[in-house]
């Protein structure tokens, strides 16, 4: 099905893919033309005339949408959306769906990746070898930096949605004691259910799958940090804007938390003003737990799923919730 009358414009391409991502799921669907990151004059010119509008970071403001007559669906590359102005959209009448679980195996092997490399510092002692101390040791190993196991321990999962459930399993497959504080109560949970202080006060390593919104943004600041065990390891692969960076910053470099293992902040790409840059016991990778690409080719897979079933008459994974009342 390609129809020609539909114009889809995708932007932020070069997000999603490095050259080796298809899109043919969704050059299937219409005349489809793509760009890359472009400067919100180069997005309204390049989406005036769009049926359809696919973004992954860019910004979908009110007066993007006034420059659009045509427009009648807004698609993400991303779970998250709060990059779009969804009552805007309502007012229109035009439809805004995202992409939920498209990256859960890729994010929660993430979290575990900074976890273990944090506790057990194979990075450091990976580097070590490469520079040839090994082969300068007198001894058949060094503990140059210190370890730890993570058996044992406890894991805080803030947020329990499908990223933060898969988290939870692989910490109890490590036998760690898994704690678990969310908005809404599950049913079922097997894990114990605590405050948002007690996952803060409790946690070994506390992990946030979280959306951001008003009531988390800031959720991990100075008054929260302060009930933190000096050893705790903060885990962020959810957003950056749920830390006030320089608290996280001061409590890092005070030694008053152990560390954090981050791969997302509130200003994407860094800048050098960022307060977390050459923070104590800090890993920061550049936001690349949904980066596999086995991942990647599912999400878009997944954008394509979702136009079909809008342009079908059953819109799935809407985020303006509003049109279905």
């Amino acid at each position: 099905m390609n129809d020609k009358r539909l114009k889809i414009v995708s932007v932020d391409t070069e997000t999603v893919s490095c050259g080796d991502i298809d899109f043919a799921p969704i050059e299937q669907l219409g005349e489809t033309a793509f760009y890359g990151v472009l400067t919100p004059e180069a997005l309204e010119e390049a989406a005036k005339d769009a049926d359809i509008l696919l973004v992954n970071k860019a910004n979908v403001t009110r007066g993007l949408i006034s420059k659009c007559a045509k427009l009648k669906y807004v698609g993400t590359y991303s779970t998250g959306y709060n990059n779009i102005d969804i009552p805007a959209l309502e007012e229109r009448g035009i439809f805004a769906c995202n992409v939920p679980g498209y990256s859960t195996n890729a994010v929660c092997q993430h979290v575990f990746a900074l976890m273990l490399m944090f506790a057990g510092k194979t990075d450091k002692y990976a580097s070590s070898v490469e520079r040839g101390d090994w082969l300068k040791s007198d001894t058949f190993c060094y503990f140059t930096w210190p370890m730890a196991e993570i058996y044992g321990k406890t894991f805080g999962v803030y947020g329990y949605g499908s990223i933060g459930r898969a988290a939870a399993r692989a910490a109890e497959a490590f036998g760690m004691k898994v704690i678990v504080h969310t908005r809404t109560a599950p049913k079922d949970c097997p894990y114990e259910l605590v405050s948002s202080d007690e996952i803060f006060a409790h946690s070994d390593f506390l992990s946030f799958h979280c959306p951001l919104n008003e009531q988390t943004a800031g959720i991990i600041n100075k008054r929260t940090l302060s009930l933190m065990k000096p050893t705790a390891v903060i885990i962020n692969t959810a957003r950056g804007g749920l830390a006030d960076e320089a608290a996280l910053a001061a409590a890092l470099n005070e030694g008053r938390i152990g560390g954090a293992c981050l791969d997302v902040i509130t200003r994407e790409p860094m800048r050098p003003d960022c307060p977390l840059i050459g923070a104590k016991n800090c890993i920061i990778t550049p936001h690349i737990a949904w980066g596999p690409r086995e991942t990647r080719a599912r999400l878009v897979e997944m954008v394509a799923q979702n136009i079909r079933a809008f342009l079908n008459g059953t819109p799935q994974n809407v985020i303006t919730r509003g049109l279905l009342v």
